[in-house]
């Protein structure tokens, strides 16, 4: 019964928690662009945020992109907080981009064998598609439309935390940044968590950093957790990571808690 009612509470926070954006959210200037996606099928609607003396400067820029990005999702307060961390020197200029959802729990999810996994939606599994349509449709897009490098993070919390993990373990050299706040390592009975040592074993990618982060959600802390103690066991040469234990934070309060020290340290060049 404990387990029912654990795998229950997870399933009713994969649901629900959607967006973080509060009214008080200001929405920064920003571009709005529709991506006819051949490979989701759909049209697809891209907010697209860049830095401070953009417009005024012939630099390129790396690029931040974030699932859960629309304008009544996560966007306007993970942009104007990269602002203020730009503008008081905490972390290079960047280009944020966003990837308004349509079937949120398709596009993040992975396969599962969990029959209780696959009732929150009409359709799961689809992280692979939508990888897919970043990777060959939305970086060219944005590459034409934008100044900008080669280097590229991504940034989300509990589904999309779980997206950016799978990503990180499947297609590391996607991503040269990986921030994950309260991913759903639970899904398909948490078998990122269960097969990490093989996934690591495998990646030949050039280095990464991984920040993620665990709040007082037991579902998800006790699999955050084995993460981090199999990263620690492991110690891969090539992945620059750190663990970000937060018992204080609820699963609906943790993104807007941690993304200052996330992003800060991301790009402050630490190694602990």
């Amino acid at each position: 019964m404990k387990q029912h009612h654990l795998r229950f509470t997870l399933l009713l926070l994969l649901i629900g928690i959607c967006s973080n954006t509060h009214s008080q959210d200001s929405i920064p200037a920003h571009d709005s662009l529709n991506l006819n996606s051949v490979l989701v099928g759909e049209i697809r609607t891209i907010n697209v945020w860049t830095p401070p003396g953009y417009a005024q400067s012939t630099d390129a820029y790396p690029v931040m992109y974030m699932p859960d990005g629309g304008i009544k999702e996560d966007f306007p307060h993970i942009a104007n907080t990269m602002a203020d961390l730009i503008n008081n020197g905490s972390i290079p200029p960047m280009i944020l981009v966003g990837i308004e959802n349509t079937q949120r729990r398709r596009d993040l999810t992975g396969p599962t064998e969990v029959k209780k996994d696959k009732k929150i939606a009409p359709v799961v599994g689809g992280s692979e598609k939508f990888r897919a349509f970043i990777s060959e449709e939305l970086f060219p897009e944005i590459n034409k439309r934008y100044r900008t490098t080669d280097a590229k993070g991504i940034i989300g919390e509990s589904v999309a935390g779980l997206f950016i993990v799978e990503t990180f373990f499947v297609n590391p050299d996607m991503f040269d940044y990986y921030i994950a706040m309260d991913p759903s390592l639970w899904w398909n009975d948490h078998e990122l968590v269960r097969n990490a040592e093989d996934y690591l074993a495998k990646m030949q990618s050039s280095t990464k950093r991984l920040w993620f982060a665990g709040s007082s959600e037991k579902g998800i802390s006790k699999r955050t957790k084995e993460l981090s103690a199999i990263l620690e066991s492991e110690k891969p040469a090539h992945i620059i990571w750190k663990y970000s234990d937060e018992p204080g934070e609820q699963h609906s309060t943790i993104y807007r808690a941690t993304k200052e020290k996330a992003l800060v340290w991301m790009f402050s060049g630490k190694t602990d």
